[in-house]
């Protein structure tokens, strides 16, 4: 913790001098930062000394302590102020009560006098500053909060039946989103093949970016859904369109989109599931492209609230790789059920679906073999051979999504080495640059990249200029240091280079050539 800064104010040497040799500031706390022997003299030190505590005498020539303090308490509000006083003085001392003085020390004062009021300022301006510190953390978590609140809200919009018009308005006002919301629609992208998680966290990103009217975003399952303020349907198409193009660009597979009809707000959930009936026709019209309930052979039925088997809580889990609550989801799905007393294709249909749904979160060589055993899914009697395939299906695939976010951090990693490598001449480069050209979080890509590597990725970026710099130099023995600054990624600021490769390598740059 950094002391509190004093600047002592006293016409009398003997004083000034007294209580700046006397007193142990560091014991309580404190530092001597300055020292002058009238108001004006201290003004000016003011702005350069930045003290947290200032002691005055009352009587000064030129600017007393009274109108010094009044300066003082309108331009530094937070300096604490201790005035020395003669006896006779300290009715008129009194009046300094508005500005801010909270000490008054009669002279001659002791050491004693002296420390006690710096003990109870310094005390006061430490719980001041702790407050202070306390609020800027809220504010902060609640910043860093914000984006998983939006996300958790919408995912509660479509899967809480008793979400309306009312709680709607609520989130609407709570994470800023326009008033006059006339009608919105529901967008889930579902990637083809078996995406990664920053691969489904990049195509959020990229559709939050491309596509106009978008109010909320979350990841739900192997998709991302967006919810979307209704606007002119060709302008939407081209958005989706765009989406899927940049998504192949980068990271090679194709996407499928399921657009929901128009309607309130309040029918989120309506709109969610006809969406995702829509995807669920991917099967029937293949992957890739944009599926609407027009496309939809058959018109989308409402779901009814008896025997909805909402399994999408599961399937995140399990792509999360969570064995424990996978497990636990799982068993509470399958009680579930059982409480209805669904008759036994009703209750096959739901573990069917479920099945499937599992299948798709193998890889290619699993999902084959899962879908052979579909035969014998159909066919039992019983709820539990059933109940026993869909544990052992959710165990290996939690157990494989487990060991992939392990290999995918690896990889993620190398990623980023390698944008170095291709862009550490560049003096923008910085890890925003290097995260937004993944399409993925600075603050997650840094924390990645630091557990992985060991360093920052500062770090990382220094060592790898400074040796290119070192490379350079021993092909061209005749570059000059502003241009090795210049090629190696701090531009024109040689002297922020030659500083930087000392501290790398223990020599300035020209000496390191000397040695060669």
């Amino acid at each position: 913790m950094q002391p509190c800064r004093v600047l002592l104010v006293d016409d009398e040497f003997i004083i000034l001098d007294g209580i700046a040799s006397v007193i142990p500031w560091e014991r309580h706390g404190t530092v001597l930062a300055g020292t002058a022997q009238n108001g004006i003299a201290a003004l000016e030190l003011m702005e350069s000394v930045r003290p947290d505590i200032l002691i005055t005498d009352i009587r000064m020539p030129g600017m007393d302590g009274l109108e010094l303090a009044e300066r003082v308490s309108e331009a530094y509000p937070d300096v604490g102020i201790i005035m020395l006083t003669g006896f006779n003085e300290f009715e008129y001392a009194k009046s300094a009560m508005q500005h801010g003085v909270k000490h008054y020390l009669l002279k001659p004062c002791s050491s004693e006098d002296v420390t006690a009021a710096l003990d109870e300022i310094v005390a006061a301006q430490r719980e001041r500053d702790s407050g202070r510190r306390f609020l800027e953390s809220v504010k902060h978590n609640l910043a860093q909060a914000l984006p998983y609140a939006r996300e958790q809200f919408l995912r509660e919009l479509v899967s809480n039946k008793r979400y309306g018009e009312r709680e709607w308005t609520r989130g609407r006002e709570m994470f800023g989103l326009q008033q006059n919301v006339g009608s919105i629609r529901l967008l889930l992208f579902e990637a083809d093949g078996d995406p990664e998680y920053e691969q489904l966290f990049a195509m959020k990103n990229i559709a939050e970016e491309l596509l106009p009217g978008c109010l909320l975003s979350a990841l739900s399952g192997s998709y991302a859904m967006l919810l979307l303020e209704d606007g002119d349907e060709d302008e939407l198409y081209r958005g989706i369109d765009l989406v899927r193009e940049a998504y192949l660009r980068y990271y090679r597979l194709d996407a499928t989109a399921a657009l929901s009809e128009a309607g309130p707000p309040e029918q989120a959930r309506r709109l969610y599931l006809q969406a995702l009936s829509c995807l669920g026709y991917r099967f029937y019209l293949g992957e890739g492209g944009l599926i609407t309930p027009q496309d939809v052979m058959e018109p989308l039925a409402e779901t009814g609230t008896r025997g909805e088997f909402d399994m999408q809580r599961l399937l995140m889990l399990i792509q999360a790789g969570n064995e424990a609550e996978s497990r636990k989801e799982l068993d509470r799905l399958m009680e579930e059920l059982a409480a209805w007393r669904l008759d036994v294709p009703e209750a096959k249909s739901y573990l069917i679906q479920l099945f499937m749904e599992l299948s798709r979160l193998y890889g290619r060589e699993e999902m084959d073999r899962s879908l052979e055993r579909l035969p014998e899914l159909i066919a039992t009697g019983s709820i539990r051979p059933l109940q026993g395939l869909l544990e052992q299906m959710r165990r290996e695939i939690a157990g494989q999504r487990a060991e992939q976010t392990r290999r995918r951090h690896s990889r993620m990693v190398e990623s980023v080495k390698a944008i170095v490598v291709r862009s550490y001449a560049d003096e923008s480069l910085s890890l925003s640059s290097a995260a937004k050209e993944m399409f993925m979080n600075p603050d997650y890509v840094g924390k990645r990249f630091k557990l992985e590597t060991g360093e920052r990725f500062t770090q990382h970026v220094l060592r790898y200029r400074i040796q290119k710099a070192i490379e350079r130099m021993e092909q061209d023995a005749g570059m000059t240091v502003a241009q090795l600054a210049e090629e190696t990624g701090f531009g024109f600021n040689a002297s922020y280079f030659s500083k930087m490769f000392k501290k790398m390598t223990g020599v300035s740059p020209t000496e390191y050539r000397g040695s060669r």
